[in-house]
């Protein structure tokens, strides 16, 4: 897979007050990407729009060469991306288990025993299944932005989207995330890009693109 970005451009009111203008960028598989600005830069309106949230003002998107107009947005989020949001949004009625079964089951997964394969990976990141069945209301923070990423990884979508995932846990936990997400990119080729304003946990990706005074960079490694 491929995702790109043509010209993009975006603003709330007028042109001249555009958080950017002009964006082209590439993300490709087996790679971690960060998207790296200040608070109120317009790195998270950018997610927004590359998960199909919200659509651009000028330009365009495309994903394996589609643009996400042609692809349709709803069934683009439900085929292609997954979003990990820096509150978790995981369902606190539910189990942990609950939480990634449901979203395969939206997400039209093909796994033939759903609840086998979601425990299987919620134990690689340390969810027991005495654990997985506990309401995730229960669960520490760090744990919950563990489940969080397993619902979006058993999708088994090609690109995955994180919000400062780091951003409401202490620094141990968050190194184990950031690790976490460093596996799911190199070792199951899938494309991640995690939109923070922490220079450490840019420092761990491949690529990183800095959001500053309304333009893009990349920044040397």
């Amino acid at each position: 897979m491929t995702l790109r970005t043509e010209q993009l451009g975006y603003w709330y009111q007028s042109e001249a007050e555009a958080l950017f203008r002009g964006v082209d960028l590439t993300f490709e598989p087996g790679k971690m990407y960060a998207i790296l600005g200040s608070s109120g830069s317009g790195k998270t309106t950018f997610l927004s729009l590359i998960t199909g949230l919200d659509t651009p003002k000028e330009g365009k998107i495309l994903y394996n060469e589609e643009t996400l107009a042609k692809i349709g947005l709803r069934e683009y989020r439900r085929k292609d991306v997954s979003i990990v949001f820096q509150a978790y949004n995981l369902l606190p009625y539910m189990s942990a288990l609950d939480n990634v079964i449901t979203a395969m089951a939206i997400a039209k997964s093909q796994q033939a025993d759903k609840k086998a394969y979601a425990l299987a990976n919620l134990a690689k990141v340390g969810i027991t299944e005495e654990l997985a069945l506990k309401k995730v209301t229960q669960l520490s923070g760090g744990q919950q932005q563990r489940v969080a990423i397993v619902r979006a990884l058993c999708c088994e979508h090609e690109l995955i989207v994180a919000d400062e995932p780091t951003g409401n846990l202490d620094e141990t936990t968050s190194k184990e995330i950031v690790k976490l997400f460093q596996e799911i990119a190199h070792e199951q080729k899938k494309c991640i890009i995690l939109v923070t304003h922490e220079q450490e946990v840019a420092k761990a990706c491949d690529v990183v693109y800095e959001l500053k005074e309304r333009a893009f960079s990349k920044v040397d490694r």
